[in-house]
């Protein structure tokens, strides 16, 4: 297998084991390219049909070529989807930098859903190397009863061996493309002919290569308009994948603190 085979055989194996060992299991669309890859691979692992619900935690603030692509491919793939609307921010602490606070609407509305559906188990599709805290995550990720994470109190995973059985109650999230790069996923992509939101090319001479709320992401200075583009940048670029969130240009810990209280 080459390098792309492994990192699918690989995710589809912890897909499969989440579904096997973990009841009221559902998936995470944030719509960007890492969760449009796991909704991909989920169709792969299960034969072209999703058998878990997908879940859109919507801020009501995303760009329309976003809300457009989730319409579209919700129907065509067949998915069982939810929408679950974001409480006001008026309900968001406080004290976090604005646009944090205008993110963690969606750790609300995650909650929210969690205590609707009764779900144990979230895939998410998040990497170690988007973000420094990411990458003490687990592919198995037992969270406490508010759906808190504590970073300091995660089960070992060594040679691929995963902890998927945890105490009655327990709500885990799953990572399958923990061990993946953005590169990786834009290989992938090309190669897998998965569709892909226009804001990621370029246009006027900058992109997207992070997609979130409207208020709170913004492109960078980039010419890749085509996906042999995009790769040959990733390869060559010093320049952080997230840095066109706001949110990771403020208080250092803002992005801890939103992460430990169950952020996506």
């Amino acid at each position: 297998m080459n390098h792309l085979d492994e990192l699918e055989a690989e995710s589809i194996y912890v897909l499969r084991e989440a579904f096997a060992k973990l009841d009221r299991l559902a998936i995470l669309w944030s719509l960007g390219k890492d969760s449009n890859v796991v909704l991909w691979l989920a169709r792969k692992a299960f034969f072209g049909h999703v058998p878990f619900p997908v879940i859109h935690v919507d801020t009501g603030r995303k760009f329309p070529e976003m809300y457009a692509f989730r319409d579209r491919y919700a129907k065509e793939w067949g998915l069982r989807f939810i929408r679950e609307e974001c409480p006001p921010i008026e309900e968001v602490d406080p004290t976090l930098p604005p646009a944090a606070r205008a993110a963690a609407r969606k750790t609300l509305g995650l909650q929210n859903a969690i205590r609707k559906y009764g779900f144990r188990g979230l895939i998410a599709g998040i990497r170690r190397d988007e973000e420094a805290l990411r990458a003490k995550e687990r592919y198995f990720s037992p969270r406490g009863e508010d759906n808190s994470w504590n970073m300091k109190d995660q089960p070992p995973e060594f040679w691929n061996q995963y902890m998927t059985d945890f105490p009655p109650g327990t709500h885990v999230r799953v990572h399958p493309i923990l061990h993946w790069t953005e590169v990786d996923i834009w290989r992938y992509t090309k190669r897998e002919g998965i569709p892909v939101i226009d804001l990621y090319f370029s246009k006027d001479g900058k992109r997207y290569r992070s997609l979130g709320d409207m208020d709170i992401t913004f492109p960078v200075p980039s010419t890749a308009s085509t996906l042999d583009e995009i790769i040959a940048e990733l390869e060559a670029t010093r320049i952080p994948e997230r840095a066109g969130r706001a949110m990771d240009h403020e208080a250092e810990d803002s992005f801890e603190r939103l992460r430990a209280a169950g952020y996506m």
